[in-house]
């Protein structure tokens, strides 16, 4: 059974309900930053908000995670460029002012379609050609994808509270592991993982509970690349992470692509 088809099986009903909260908000792009709508499909669109420092910096393609939007990064997007990157963050079919509905699939095929456009966008904006990618939480999935199709055009990735078996966290989250439909624990994230020789930086929540440390762990022990680390921010979870170690954070991402 292809990868592909894996996906389409994630795409039943229950499942989709079971893994996908999309939030319909969006506002107006703040100072130095543009929306561009990437069209994935006929009549569905992404939204995507580009948080610019300078034309020379490296680029991040930023996929957010469950409950957010692109535009809760208008405050973070500008602490990202004070550390010299500019931020591409990608909504979701039907999250933000992104149409369509989400899949599993579709996530991971669209990711696919948002970088191409990403490298169209740095290209004919004679924007450096250092590119990373990073992944939040279920942004982990495009992220790990595109790094293990992409490695030779990108300089490094960066996951942050990332799993790395779907149905360790699918059952833990109380879905029944007997109605799973994929039952290679690996699926996908360790599973494609180990494909990556790329940089590779993972952040964790030393108490995260949705998504427990091990997963992070697995993930870094699985990478094929020595170039890794693990960065594990102490006494935070899944969602305060960022604040609680926000210093550190962006300490290891200034150092991760500045390398």
């Amino acid at each position: 059974m292809s990868d592909q088809d894996d996906y389409r099986l994630l795409d039943r009903p229950e499942f989709v309900q079971f893994i996908f909260y999309p939030r319909r908000e969006h506002t107006a792009p703040p100072p130095n930053s543009t929306d561009f709508v990437i069209e994935v499909e006929q009549g569905v669109t992404i939204t995507c908000r580009f948080y610019v420092n300078d034309i020379q910096s490296p680029s991040i393609l930023l996929f957010h995670g469950n409950g957010e939007v692109v535009s809760d990064y208008n405050f973070i997007g500008p602490i990202y460029n004070q550390v010299g990157a500019n931020l591409f963050v990608a909504d979701y079919r039907g999250y933000g002012a992104s149409t369509g509905r989400p899949g599993f699939s579709t996530m991971v095929a669209d990711s696919h379609l948002i970088y191409a456009r990403f490298v169209a966008i740095l290209r004919e904006g004679g924007y450096s050609n250092r590119k990373f990618v990073k992944g939040r939480s279920l942004g982990s999935v495009s992220a790990i994808e595109l790094a293990s199709h992409y490695e030779k055009d990108l300089e490094g990735l960066i996951i942050e509270s990332g799993f790395a078996s779907t149905l360790r966290l699918m059952t833990r989250l109380g879905f029944p592991s007997d109605l799973l439909p994929i039952k290679d624990p690996g699926f996908p994230n360790l599973s494609k993982i180990k494909s990556v020789h790329l940089p590779t930086l993972i952040i964790h929540a030393e108490n995260d509970s949705l998504i427990p440390l091990e997963q992070a762990k697995d993930l870094y022990e699985h990478v094929g690349t020595e170039a890794k680390r693990l960065l594990v921010i102490p006494d935070a979870d899944h969602n305060d992470l960022l604040m609680r170690g926000m210093q550190q954070y962006f300490r290891a991402i200034e150092e991760f692509i500045t390398a």
